[in-house]
């Protein structure tokens, strides 16, 4: 699992590279508030471009950074998710709270 972050115009850009399961999990919650940490935006996007598999650990690791990010009025945004990826965001119910953009 691989983690980067950048700024593009106002927002924070996460992209989250490889697998995000139960043994990448505490690394990634990691390096996501390692990304985060003294980072004032509204907007926070999660690219999901290079995500290749989640699980319901990765769910969770989503779910709590939305309520981390709640707290700070932040909003949280995912773009590109594969298809895979996409359907799990689906069943799951996760766009009500995390909207996919363009």
């Amino acid at each position: 699992m691989e983690v980067a972050a950048k700024k593009e115009s106002n927002n924070l850009v996460i992209f989250l590279i490889g697998e995000l399961d139960e043994y990448t999990a505490p690394y990634t919650r990691s390096a996501i508030d390692k990304a985060l940490d003294g980072y004032k935006s509204a907007d926070i996007i999660f690219d999901l471009s290079g995500l290749t598999f989640m699980d319901s650990t990765g769910i969770g690791v989503l779910i709590s950074k939305y309520k981390q990010l709640k707290g700070a009025d932040s909003r949280l945004y995912v773009r590109k998710p594969s298809k895979s990826i996409d359907k799990i965001f689906n069943m799951a119910g996760l766009y009500s709270i995390m909207p996919k953009i363009s």
